[in-house]
């Protein structure tokens, strides 16, 4: 079921499509779920059941875990918000708070971040705030496992981490946890009140206001304004200077792949999957949902970088869960090529798309996979907005009016080295990356400077 021509919903740029506020595309109306905790196994089928009747039937998991349903039209997605609110799946359509994939379940994190995520949507929901930020402010709240959200990217950031044994949460500012700015440690028992603050430094500056344009503007002053009377108030101070166990720096490299298995605090394990280029049939979700319950799941929880867990599987239903999950088509190796490939929707899903970027990819990795991996990545976008993956890649392709340009180590507003037409796509990226491996084994001073 595809949306009409003509529709009432703006088109505005920059709108999340949320449940209550749908987003026009090229198949349809969008929208999109920012999931909460652990979805139950027939809740989430009923879910893709939804999907296939009121939209075109094909789900995304995103980058940052969130699920995207497509296709649906003025009348379809009203509905389908209607019958999503009978299930009991807890999402927010809010100011989105997000935690690392496993909160309150992993047996590795030093705090429970779903708690104090909470805390603050309730804390949000209860006051007008929200509706004087950007769509796109989020709050990244991590509890300092492994398996974090390091390499997501957020407005503020509030990561756990151990001072003396004691955890604190490291407050960040723009960007992932590399290249966020440092503004210090604070108790917990602070967090609500400073995450409020730091909310309400961009709340005044205007509705369109980025942390990182107040921060290429003012520097981190505001920032560290809004937090000083937090830290003058805590009862228990931090003093990075004097912590022995303490290492700022470790979480902005290491993160954890969600494909795989991860312990969970009862013994229990959640077995990771991904879906291919970050998107796949609502029937195939379906299956992929029966065959958890048939290995003993009690759900499903989304995970940054377009992929799926299943929550509280013995080693021996893993063994069973994981061929079954890969029969259907999911990745379900880290080291799966496809893995390495970032797709947006393309042609004629979205309608800026001059390629179909996502239908190109399975064609594109077949050619390319002997030389993806150690860290390669490959971004085609249908358009220079490069909506899939906002930083550099290894290797970007970006479609345009007759051919598609190529664009080595950058975005997809980066400067073209070569471009090539859409037949000739997979042969030119397998030529790159094959240059490009055999100029690490040379040396450097030797890249890929051709196609």
């Amino acid at each position: 079921m595809t949306a009409p021509a003509n529709h009432s919903f703006p088109e505005r740029r920059g709108v999340c499509p949320g449940l209550s506020r749908p987003l026009p595309t090229g198949d349809g109306l969008l929208l999109r779920l920012i999931t909460i905790g652990t979805i139950p196994l027939d809740a989430f089928a009923a879910l893709c059941t939804a999907a296939r009747r009121h939209g075109n039937g094909i789900i995304e998991i995103t980058a940052r875990g969130s699920v995207q349903i497509r296709g649906l039209n003025a009348d379809s997605a009203s509905k389908f918000a209607d019958e999503i609110a009978t299930l009991g799946i807890a999402a927010e359509d809010g100011v989105p708070v997000l935690c690392n994939p496993l909160a309150g379940l992993d047996a590795e994190e030093i705090f429970d971040a779903s708690m104090l995520a909470a805390a603050l949507r309730g804390a949000l929901a209860r006051r007008s705030l929200a509706e004087r930020l950007d769509p796109k402010v989020s709050v990244i709240i991590d509890g300092g496992g492994p398996f974090n959200l390091a390499r997501v990217a957020a407005d503020f950031r509030l990561s756990a981490q151990l001072v003396n044994g004691t955890p604190a949460l490291h407050i960040g500012v723009g960007g992932d946890a590399g290249r966020a700015i440092d503004l210090g440690l604070i108790a917990p028992e602070y967090a609500l009140k400073t995450a409020l603050r730091l909310l309400s430094v961009l709340a005044q500056r205007g509705s369109s206001v980025r942390a990182s344009a107040v921060i290429a503007a003012e520097g981190a002053i505001p920032f560290h304004d809004a937090l000083a009377s937090a830290r003058a108030a805590s009862a228990t101070p931090f003093d990075p200077d004097g912590a022995t166990n303490l290492n700022l720096s470790s979480a902005s490299s290491q993160s954890k792949d969600a494909i795989g298995l991860h312990q969970l605090r009862d013994g229990s394990l959640a077995c990771g999957i991904g879906l291919a280029f970050g998107h796949a049939e609502a029937s195939l979700l379906e299956k992929v949902a029966g065959a958890a319950a048939a290995a003993g799941a009690r759900g499903l929880r989304t995970a940054p970088n377009r992929a799926l867990l299943a929550i509280g599987l013995t080693p021996q239903d893993a063994a069973t869960f994981f061929p079954a999950a890969d029969q259907l088509g999911f990745v379900t190796r880290a080291g799966d090529p496809r893995r390495h490939v970032l797709a947006c929707a393309g042609a004629p899903l979205c309608v800026s798309g001059y390629i179909a970027a996502r239908a190109l990819a399975p064609r594109i990795v077949a050619a390319a996979a002997p030389y993806l991996g150690d860290g390669s990545t490959l971004h085609i976008s249908g358009c220079g907005k490069g909506c899939a993956h906002a930083g550099a890649a290894s290797l970007t392709v970006v479609g345009t009016v007759d051919r598609c340009a190529l664009i080595a180590n950058g975005s997809a507003r980066g400067a073209p080295f070569a471009a090539a037409t859409v037949g000739e796509l997979p042969a030119a990226v397998a030529r790159y990356f094959r240059e490009r491996c055999s100029a690490a084994a040379i040396g450097p001073g030797h890249g890929a400077d051709h196609v």
